[in-house]
């Protein structure tokens, strides 16, 4: 999946910008504040129809404007598509080839995109919901079925605890809630245990290749309750054992919203034990392991690494570098980049000046 031309008419700081990318390493430089990553947040955009950076999205609109779009001509092997996100008071469109798209969920399997923030070094340290969410997303593009579900069950918590926090809950309402909760979590688990597992296949691999050390790496996933032939009775057990207490907390404290996976890099947790740049290492690398997972190549996703080069000394930057040439096509931001083998776009005053690959 290859992003060939992006425009942006009104986004973020630029007025106007049409800028054709390539295949492998695309570097965007530039000092801080011009404007680099609002390119890869648009980029990003087209995946999930939401920033990785703004909480709503008149922030993406220009200063005294009233509309923007992002623009974008993707293809897929022989397949072009191309995606427009248009931006207004009343709300977003989206469409492909001209055609609305009516549920956002279409939009990661048109535009899949994997992204690498600077606050992901901290995904580690960070509450449990930081680390669901990585699941989540990444599980999300990759099952419609395991999207469905995780809908589904999102839907009936905030339904729950809507029931938990009224003056008198409706316990029967609240009986029929906690039964779908307890149906969709069971596949929800089975999924999350799974994945891991895949991950777990490729992690390690991709840690050596990035730290040019041996290390075992290791995520170990924390499920509120393992699949078992048993599961809707015990886990029934367990929602009546923390109903008391739900009711007294107004929310509920039983369910896959509660759990959570930590990853152990030589069998320490990475999270407590290890240090900032191991937990960046192991952040980066369990970011970029789910691209391996796609067997189709023609399909696997775009890359963008958010100023992930800052913190690297030179010879991890290098290996990173060596490493992203097993990518398809790459997007970095930095504030200087004079290597090599790269396509560099040099971002000054709104605007963008193209050096080709060497």
């Amino acid at each position: 999946m290859i992003v060939t031309k992006l425009e942006l008419k009104s986004f973020r700081n630029y007025p106007s910008l049409v800028v054709d990318f390539d295949k492998k390493l695309n570097v965007i430089t530039g000092p801080n504040g011009a404007g680099k990553t609002n390119i890869v947040e648009a980029i990003h955009y087209l995946s999930l129809a939401r920033s990785f950076r703004a909480e709503n999205d008149f922030e993406l609109m220009r200063r005294g404007d009233t509309t923007a779009f992002i623009d974008a001509t993707i293809t897929e092997g022989d397949l072009t598509r191309k995606v427009r996100v248009t931006f207004t008071p009343e709300g977003k469109l989206i469409s492909c080839n001209g055609k609305k798209i009516a549920r956002l969920s279409e939009l990661s399997h048109l535009v899949n995109v994997i992204i690498f923030e600077p606050s992901d070094v901290n995904m580690f340290r960070d509450v449990p919901k930081a680390r669901r969410k990585f699941l989540d997303v990444s599980l999300s593009k990759q099952s419609s079925t395991y999207l469905g579900l995780i809908s589904r069950y999102e839907k009936a918590l905030k339904e729950r605890n809507a029931i938990l926090k009224s003056e008198h809950p409706d316990l029967l309402h609240l009986d029929a809630t906690t039964e779908l909760m307890v149906e969709l979590s069971e596949p929800i688990i089975q999924y999350r245990e799974e994945y891991v597992a895949r991950i777990n296949e490729i992690l390690g691999r991709v840690v050596q290749a990035l730290g040019g050390v041996d290390a075992q790496a290791q995520v170990v996933y924390q499920p509120y309750m393992k699949a078992i032939a048993d599961f809707p009775s015990e886990a029934h057990s367990l929602f009546a054992q923390a109903l008391e207490t739900d009711l007294r907390r107004k929310s509920s404290s039983v369910g896959i919203q509660r759990e959570d996976f930590s990853v152990l890099l030589n069998g320490s947790d990475i999270g407590r034990y290890g240090s900032q740049g191991e937990n960046r290492l192991i952040a980066l690398a369990l970011k970029l392991s789910p691209y391996f997972l796609i067997k189709n190549k023609e399909k696997r996703p775009i890359i963008v690494l958010d100023d992930a080069l800052s913190e690297l000394d030179e010879n991890h930057q290098e290996r990173l570098i060596q490493f992203l040439g097993r990518f398809e096509q790459v997007f970095i931001t930095t504030t200087h980049y004079e290597k090599k083998d790269a396509s560099v776009y040099e971002v000054s005053e709104h605007k963008v000046l193209r050096r080709k690959a060497e």
